[in-house]
């Protein structure tokens, strides 16, 4: 991936989000850790993901409790597909919100398994998406058609920047490109949902915060995933010209996520509580992140999809090891971590990890 000035993305940056989103919280950052909120509660459903247990149990891990999802009805089974999507229920004093993150890969998983667990999607207020990949966003299009009407007028989206609307591939087992799909912002538009692209750390309905664009210090490196297709053509793809320099136009190169975000709490008196989606710019690299943004040195959960499924056995455990020196109270692996991950943090971690399924109910602070 080609050196760019973050300075000078950024300036480049508010004028173009401005324009195409209708608005933007892109801004030069500024020194020093941004005012992050205080919840006393958070519940997470596991709306999505890529297993199912019938047989789960309910567990605790540092005060952190899980509870089975069931599907109300006992004909049709929850739907667990590649992919991942949470339902996010902060809570501080009497105020409560409710967060979307991300989307699976269909639509007839999210919008199915929210019937099934009776979830209300007209308490949703507002949206947030990880970063461009389809397993994330896939079904987004067809949730907002089934229940845009009982959303808020002002619905908003906030993305991590410009590069989740970039034209995705994979490669086939011939070696060929195929199409991995590509979110257009007119779409968005038609349905009425503001997007806000947020390279900057970002607080969200005054309960959550996302990390902006996450920076790359540990030892942590991008696996190989998909390519990424740096063009706009007729409204739809990314401008790559707003961060990128102008020999990248029209390239397909492997995929860096240069604008993927988690989706961050403070949890009184326990600490963060990060979410990373995929963790494609690496777990620790996400944590490190949120600690530096909210100045806050205390890691009570890190959570979701850390993208370690095709990591080798050596590097695995050294992120491993990384992982245990941010000292977390519980860890909770999800969607792409992989198997490998789960047992080797099992064995280095031993009494922190919980695992959970399509459907699972988390709660902090109860």
């Amino acid at each position: 991936m080609p050196n760019f000035n973050r300075r000078d993305a950024l300036k480049m940056s508010a004028g173009f989000a401005a324009a195409a989103s209708g608005f933007s919280c892109i801004e030069l950052a500024k020194a020093g850790p941004i005012q992050v909120p205080t919840i006393d509660k958070l519940s997470v459903r596991v709306l999505v993901d890529s297993a199912s247990d019938i047989f789960s149990k309910p567990a605790e891990v540092a005060g952190v409790k899980t509870e089975p999802g069931r599907s109300a009805n006992s004909l049709r089974p929850l739907h667990s597909e590649w992919g991942l999507s949470l339902y996010l229920e902060p809570q501080r004093g009497d105020l409560k919100r409710t967060l979307l993150l991300d989307f699976g890969w269909t639509p007839e998983a999210i919008n199915g398994n929210m019937e099934l667990l009776k979830v209300d999607p007209s308490k949703i207020e507002t949206l947030i998406m990880s970063h461009g990949h389809w397993d994330h966003l896939g079904g987004m299009m067809g949730f907002l058609d089934r229940h845009r009407k009982s959303l808020p007028s002002d619905l908003s989206i906030y993305a991590g920047g410009e590069d989740n609307f970039c034209q995705r591939y994979n490669r086939t087992s011939g070696g060929d490109l195929a199409d991995y799909g590509m979110l257009d912002r007119r779409d968005l538009a038609k349905r009425d949902v503001k997007v806000v692209l947020c390279e900057t750390p970002t607080v969200i309905s005054d309960v959550a915060f996302t990390t902006g664009k996450i920076a790359r210090k540990s030892i942590e490196k991008v696996l190989p995933n998909t390519l990424v297709e740096f063009k706009q053509k007729d409204g739809a793809g990314c401008n790559w010209s707003h961060y990128l320099p102008a020999e990248m136009e029209g390239k397909i190169v492997p995929d860096e996520h240069i604008h993927e975000h988690a989706t961050c709490f403070n949890l009184k008196d326990k600490g963060l509580i990060v979410i990373s989606s995929c963790g494609h710019a690496g777990i620790v690299n996400s944590v490190r992140q949120a600690m530096e943004v909210s100045g806050i040195d205390k890691v009570h959960a890190v959570m979701g999809g850390f993208h370690l499924g095709p990591a080798p056995a050596d590097y695995l455990t050294q992120v491993v090891a990384e992982i245990g020196k941010l000292n977390p109270d519980v860890v909770i692996p999800m969607h792409c971590s992989g198997l490998n991950f789960t047992q080797e943090a099992q064995r280095q971690m031993p009494g922190k990890v919980l695992t959970t399924t399509t459907g699972t109910r988390i709660i902090f602070g109860a």
